[in-house]
């Protein structure tokens, strides 16, 4: 996809994830310098987070050129609705979040558009260029997951766990991508909190087949080997985060934000020409922004 819209996890959460838990936990530890305490935090009020980060990625998956781009996010609860917006991805939690440290049942519609190489403007190497540009998909699914508050470090962090599934109606790939995810945040204070995730992709053939294959026709055109993809696991990516409130508190004002993630290619999609000579297997990605919580 063109790098503005190349988003994994990373980005949505160095934007905007550690504000996402605050909502979910019941009560801060307070913070030694600010005289904002957990009894002064309403942690089950709506609230709505917004963002934008400076990211460095690659440009396309399994590239190793890099550059900066802005990535926007948002991500909020309303009425106990959880909705999170993270650059190319967007999905809805329509299961109620109820309020205090209890489980926390997710499912609802997730939907990406992918840009993964629709224009050769982006890309720096010339016989990744030379492959030509693949249309633009759209993948509709779902999600389900579960969280739990008060698991690990103290009654305020959370754990989360859960599966998506979703698949391009546009006729681009026109196939499947599963990807389970971990998720772990946890508040250090009123004013910071601290995160770690984990990730990965199976992705169907059509999927390896448009992105990672090279035709006859496109070896003449570009040099890279002819290879034919299947589909399989595709990466993994694991990851970290930190934000820090400039003014008020982690529930509300404008906080810093950053993140980064290491993405590991695997498998047929690691051989591919694309990865292999023209790229890398080791993707990396990096982001800091600024957000605010209202």
């Amino acid at each position: 996809m063109s790098s503005k819209f190349f988003l994994p996890l990373a980005v949505a959460a160095a934007t905007v994830a550690a504000p996402a838990f605050a909502q979910d936990a019941q009560g801060l530890p307070p913070d030694t310098g600010s005289a904002a305490t957990a009894a002064q935090l309403d942690v089950d009020r709506d609230t709505i987070t917004a963002g934008v980060a400076g990211v460095y990625l690659t440009d396309y998956e399994g590239s190793n050129d890099y550059r900066f781009v802005p990535a926007p996010a948002a991500i909020g609860s309303v009425k106990g609705y959880a909705f999170t917006l993270a650059g190319n991805r967007l999905s809805v939690d329509l299961i109620r979040n109820q309020p205090g440290p209890v489980w926390d049942l997710q499912a609802g519609p997730i939907g990406v558009v992918n840009f993964n190489r629709n224009s050769v403007k982006s890309i720096d190497d010339r016989r990744v260029r030379a492959l030509g540009e693949v249309d633009t998909a759209i993948e509709l699914g779902g999600y389900v997951g579960i969280g739990k508050t008060g698991v690990i470090t103290s009654p305020y962090d959370k754990l989360s766990v859960t599966v998506s599934y979703r698949h391009d109606v546009a006729g681009a790939h026109d196939s499947g991508i599963w990807q389970p995810s971990v998720n772990y945040l946890t508040p250090l204070s009123t004013k910071a909190a601290v995160g770690l995730f984990a990730s990965a992709e199976r992705a169907g053939r059509g999927y390896a087949t448009t992105y990672f294959s090279v035709s006859p026709q496109q070896t003449v055109a570009s040099g890279l080997p002819t290879y034919y993809a299947r589909g399989g696991w595709k990466n993994y990516t694991l990851g970290g985060l930190a934000t820090y409130s400039l003014t008020g508190n982690l529930l509300q004002g404008w906080k810093v934000v950053a993140g980064a993630t290491y993405r590991r290619m695997l498998n047929d999609f690691a051989d591919s020409p694309l990865v292999s000579i023209a790229g890398s297997k080791n993707q990396w990605l990096g982001a800091v922004g600024i957000a605010y919580t209202f």
